[in-house]
C-alpha cells in the first residue's frame, strides 16, 4: 500500500492506527486504492478540498435533471451524453460549496455515503429519482434525508443501491460501512453503470452549463420516447 500511494511504510501504520491523515496522504491513498479522492475525504470525514468540491451548488436542480432524463435514453445516446459532458471545460468557481455538515458524533455511514451524493451534487429529491429509475429501490426524498441525519440505518439493499449510482462496488461500501451484505450482489444495470459515470461528470458544470445540457437531454429524451409515424 505505502509503495503505490508513494507514502512511508510509518505513514501508512499511522494512519490505519486512527491518526488524522494529511490532505496529501488522502489524494495519494485514494489512486492506491482506486477511488474517488472526493469519497476518500468524505468517508475520512475530512473537509473536501475547493478543488474536489462541486463549482457551483446552485446546478444540483440541473444535474437531477440531467441524469432522471438520460436514464431513459437508449444506451448509445447516453455514452453520447457522457462524452459530450466530459468535452465541456470547467469554469471558475461561481459559488461556495457548502455542504451539509455531519451531524454531531459523525452520524454514522448513512450520512458519509449522504454526502457523496451531495459532493456529486445530487440532492434527496434527485436521489430519490435516479434510484427509483436504475435501481430496485423507491423511497420519498424524505427518507433519505433522514438517512443522512444519521436517524435510519443502512440495509444491504441500499447499500447495494447506493453503490450502483455512486460507481462503487458494493462489497467495498459494505465493508466501509460496516453492513454486511446477505447476498453476492448482481452486477448493477447499465443504465445504473451509465447513471453512476454521468453523475460523476456532471458534478463540475456550473449551472449556465448543466442547463444547456439539461435542454439537450430534454430534448434527446422527447425524441426517444416520440413514436415512429407509420
Amino acid at each position: 500500500m505505502a509503495e503505490r500511494a508513494g507514502l512511508g511504510a510509518d505513514e501508512v501504520r499511522t494512519v490505519l492506527a486512527g491518526s488524522v491523515p494529511a490532505r496529501e496522504q488522502v489524494r495519494r491513498l485514494a489512486a492506491a486504492l482506486g477511488f474517488h479522492a472526493l469519497d476518500l475525504f468524505v468517508l475520512a470525514g475530512l473537509a473536501v478540498p475547493d478543488d474536489l468540491a462541486p463549482p457551483d451548488h446552485t446546478a444540483h436542480h440541473w444535474v437531477r435533471q440531467i441524469v432522471v432524463d438520460a436514464a431513459r435514453l437508449p444506451p448509445t445516446e447516453r455514452r453520447s451524453l457522457l462524452r459530450r459532458v466530459r468535452s465541456l471545460p470547467r469554469e471558475e468557481r461561481r459559488t461556495a460549496f457548502a455542504a451539509t455538515r455531519l451531524p454531531p458524533g459523525g452520524g454514522g455511514p448513512g450520512s458519509r455515503v449522504m454526502l457523496m451524493f451531495r459532493h456529486r451534487n445530487l440532492d434527496p429529491l434527485g436521489l430519490a429519482m435516479s434510484l427509483g429509475l436504475v435501481t430496485p429501490t423507491y423511497l420519498s426524498a424524505v427518507t433519505f434525508h433522514v438517512i443522512g441525519l444519521g436517524r435510519k440505518e443502512l440495509t444491504p439493499r441500499l447499500v447495494t443501491d447506493f453503490a450502483a449510482l455512486l460507481g462503487l462496488d458494493a462489497r467495498e461500501l459494505a465493508a466501509l460501512t460496516g453492513v454486511p451484505l446477505t447476498r453476492e450482489p448482481a452486477p448493477p444495470a447499465p443504465e445504473a453503470v451509465d447513471a453512476a459515470a454521468l453523475l460523476w461528470e456532471a458534478r463540475r458544470l456550473c449551472a449556465g452549463q448543466a442547463e444547456q445540457v439539461a435542454g439537450m437531454v430534454r430534448s434527446l429524451r422527447a425524441r426517444a420516447e416520440t413514436p415512429e409515424p407509420r
